[in-house]
């Protein structure tokens, strides 16, 4: 199914309207920032000084106290959500499945009123999308999706989240959705976005056959990302390690994101993508 058919769109309309009803309309965690100045919800006190905005003074106050006080009021700020979609070759049988995790949620983003960039990722970072708000905005972001295709490099997580923490100093919050399949880990990249700042919600992606080993005897396998080759005889042992490699990879990463305050969803390329983003919504949204 096309990212721009109706019919896709109409269910991403569904889910939208889901957020709305048990979100309030937001994707992210609360965004309220400390700094103080002109909004909705009132922080507190400070006594006027020349050239503060004479529309904040409180005269009830004045007239109790004869002393010029302003309100404050929290800001909220602008958090922009950073999709970093991977890319690489290793995610071709899953990447129309990963994209429409990532157009689901930006939908919902867009509708809401939250920025969102997308970038795709391999061992650098390719701009899908630039810095994008707005409903009247979605048509073209998910045209930009549909035309994405996977492209050459290895993945390397680690080195993607500092390209975009040079693009992108201000703190915001990071989905990556991968299968997480990285031959240098995930830990270091995780951890530094954290420590710039950064809500991170990982959306883990695997298709089946990934999951499982069905070769059996002498086979010669190649790397889809490096091209590398190598001749392994498999036998049933040897096909149930590599499962049980696999299981311990993702408890893991499970158990990681866990320890760190880290929000996660695991899935698998045969679960319907709006069932997905219904279990994060239900359950309160991108939040650890």
């Amino acid at each position: 199914m096309l990212l721009t058919d109706p019919a896709f769109i109409r269910k991403l309309e569904s889910l939208y309207l889901l957020a709305r009803k048990v979100l309030g309309g937001t994707l992210q965690a609360d965004r309220k920032s400390t700094k103080k100045g002109v909004g909705i919800t009132f922080a507190d006190y400070s006594e006027y000084s020349i050239g503060d905005d004479h529309r904040a003074i409180d005269w009830r106050v004045y007239a109790r106290l004869e002393t010029l006080m302003i309100r404050l009021f929290e800001l909220e700020e602008d958090v922009t959500i950073y999709f970093l979609l991977d890319a690489s070759h290793s995610m071709d049988s899953k990447f129309l499945y990963a994209r429409q995790l990532v157009a689901a949620l930006a939908y919902i983003a867009l509708h809401s009123m939250d920025k969102i960039v997308i970038y795709g990722m391999t061992d650098r970072l390719s701009p899908i999308t630039v810095p994008t708000l707005g409903r009247g905005k979605t048509l073209e972001v998910l045209r930009a999706l549909e035309d994405t295709k996977t492209f050459e490099g290895t993945s390397d997580f680690n080195k993607a989240v500092k390209t975009l923490q040079q693009w992108h100093p201000r703190r915001g919050m990071v989905i990556p959705v991968s299968d997480f399949f990285f031959p240098n880990g995930y830990e270091e990249a995780l951890k530094f976005l954290q420590w710039n700042k950064h809500e991170v919600f990982c959306i883990q992606t695997q298709n089946p056959d990934e999951r499982r080993c069905i070769l059996k005897g002498d086979v010669e396998l190649e790397c889809v990302e490096t091209a590398q080759r190598r001749k392994i005889t498999i036998t049933g042992s040897i096909a149930s390690a590599y499962e049980q490699a696999v299981r311990q990879w993702n408890t893991e990463l499970e158990t990681f994101c866990a320890r760190h305050g880290i929000g996660l969803v695991s899935t698998s390329s045969d679960i319907p993508f709006d069932e997905v983003i219904q279990k994060i919504l239900r359950r309160g949204g991108l939040v650890a």
